[in-house]
């Protein structure tokens, strides 16, 4: 069931700008509780657009009906009771944004009758169970994660949290409460302490997030899913690309997808859209990566800039952590040139192929300091995020590898050393990747993860088998150098979740471990007289029922987990 607006449901985006309005009138929205202010005149700048308002949502208006709106705007803006519509002015000198209008859209579907709240009980049960670490877990998240990917405005939300916990979203703070479980036993006084069942806390989150989402969802409900999504660990990528894809929906209704920086709205709001917005554009773009599935944001439907060291509030304090965060937005940027040319079904009506290593070596090639470092040489991994940031590269350009094999595998002058070439550029990047891994300490492995970088390992160690069942002969496939390189892939992935209990690589272990297993112990299959060299040089392909056997599917495998 959808939303029954209380005003017309619209947005504008491309119209000229219309007359000014009068000099005096009272405010066209109700102050959002984040952001509170005085009576403001419709003439005063930085009027806030009720992001956080209990009953309604501001939703922006569509380029189809841009004359009629901007019409109906200049006439309401004079008719007593017409304050659901507010017309948002680019207040920035030489600034070639068009003016956008939105109005309100009631929150709660007709005829629901909210007498409790749903999300409140699951948030209750949640804080009896953390009890008395919930505001431990919840300075420990502000701390170690926040600056890493920044969702939440530090200093409004530690105040809002201790003044007035209850105006916080429940299906918010529930999710926060679960994402940041995986802290638990890398914090000094919380791992004495025993912890609480991850499993049963994420899934009264969830359920938490997707009442709110049917009962009244808001710009809390997005940052709920972007916890919920960005949690650990993995279990369903059906659900989350689903909760994903409605947090997407979501942001499109609230304008999240514009520029806000030429607006006439609090600065706080400026930063905290924009921060929503990179939030969900990297889990978008990761997701699609690691699931197999195109992206929801196409580039040409969004103008927010991305991140630079100004729009971080709390830049001067954790400028380590955040100057990662802009270079992992960046990289992501490059991500979605790759992610557009691996999804494209009708290449014919593509236009020229970008030159997407190109893209990926001018993003390096724009590092300074210590990231430098991190990108060039792998060093440099106590900064926070920074081993999140090295992984996600290595991920980007085993992607790049894996697309040039195919282009030359495909294209009718390719020959075996060109061929050749390619599969030891792309084997030394998964040798990149391996040695990350074995690198990692306890410090880096309790530091920032996207969960869906994951899946980086499963697609490192599938490639790694290819390379051996295609360039080893038969007789060489369990001295095959592949073959010991997934398997130490494994070691070291099973070795951290034995002694740090980390969970990144059980989706890895749980679908190769066996593999690569049987692999190595595989036997050759027995010489036939007559064989010739020619034919023995051939790549060893077992037979289908024993590959059947050997792969199972990831979803299998997430089933498996759960």
């Amino acid at each position: 069931m959808c939303s029954v607006p209380t005003e017309k449901i619209a947005m504008q985006t491309g119209a000229p700008h219309r007359a000014a309005q009068p000099p005096s009138r009272s405010p066209v929205v109700a102050a959002s509780p984040q952001f509170s202010i005085v009576t403001q005149t419709q003439n005063d700048q930085d009027t806030p657009l009720s992001l956080e308002a209990d009953d309604d949502n501001p939703h922006i208006l569509g380029p189809a009906v841009t004359g009629d709106n901007h019409i109906l705007a200049d006439y309401l803006s004079n008719v007593s009771g017409g304050q659901g519509i507010r017309e948002i002015r680019p207040v920035e000198p030489g600034s070639s944004s068009s003016p956008v209008i939105f109005t309100k859209v009631q929150k709660k579907p007709l005829g629901l009758m909210v007498n409790s709240s749903p999300a409140l009980h699951k948030l209750q049960t949640i804080e009896k169970l953390i009890e008395p670490w919930g505001p431990h877990l919840i300075d420990i998240y502000l701390k170690k994660i926040n600056p890493c990917l920044p969702l939440l405005e530090e200093s409004s939300f530690r105040a809002q949290y201790t003044n007035a916990r209850h105006r916080i979203s429940p299906a918010l703070l529930a999710c926060l409460y679960a994402h940041v479980l995986t802290q638990w036993q890398y914090d000094p006084l919380l791992s004495r302490e025993r912890c609480p069942d991850v499993r049963f806390i994420w899934n009264l989150a969830i359920e938490a997030s997707c009442s709110e989402l049917h009962a009244s969802a808001g710009i809390s409900t997005i940052k709920a899913i972007l916890l919920d999504v960005g949690g650990r660990p993995t279990t369903s990528m059906t659900g989350n690309g689903v909760r994903l894809g409605s947090a997407i929906a979501l942001c499109h209704s609230l304008g999240l997808n514009r520029n806000p920086l030429p607006w006439d709205i609090p600065r706080e709001e400026k930063h905290l859209r924009m921060k929503i917005w990179w939030s969900i554009l990297l889990h978008d773009r990761w997701s699609s990566l690691a699931y197999g599935t195109p992206p929801h944001i196409r580039r040409s439907q969004y103008d927010v800039p991305l991140p630079i060291s100004k729009y971080l509030s709390d830049w001067e304090r954790d400028h380590e952590a955040n100057a990662v965060f802009i270079e992992l937005m960046n990289l992501t940027d490059v991500l979605d040139y790759c992610l557009e040319q691996v999804y494209s079904i009708r290449m014919e009506t593509q236009g020229p192929t970008r030159n997407l290593e190109l893209e990926l070596n001018k993003w390096v090639d724009s590092l300074t300091g210590d990231i430098r470092k991190v990108i060039i040489r792998g060093s440099n991994l106590n900064i926070p995020g920074a081993s999140n940031l090295r992984l996600a590269y290595l991920a980007t350009r085993l992607l790049l590898r894996r697309i040039d094999l195919d282009r030359e595998r495909q294209a009718p002058d390719s020959n075996v050393e060109h061929m050749a070439n390619r599969v030891m550029e792309a084997r030394r990047t998964a040798e990149d990747i391996v040695v990350l891994v074995q690198e990692l300490g306890e410090a880096q492995l309790g530091d920032y993860w996207l969960p869906v970088v994951a899946f980086t390992f499963s697609a490192t160690v599938t490639f790694l088998i290819r390379c051996a069942l295609e360039t080893e002969q038969a007789a060489g496939l369990a001295q095959s150098g592949s073959l010991r390189m997934a398997n130490d892939l494994l070691d070291s992935l099973r070795s951290h979740h034995k002694n740090f209990g980390w969970d990144l690589g059980d989706i890895c272990l749980a679908q190769h471990s066996d593999v690569i297993d049987k692999l190595l112990r595989s036997e050759p299959p027995v010489e036939k007289s007559g064989e010739t060299n020619v034919e023995l040089r051939q790549p060893f392909v077992p037979d289908m029922a024993f590959i059947d056997d050997m792969f199972p599917s990831t979803w299998d495998i997430l089933q498996i987990m759960e």
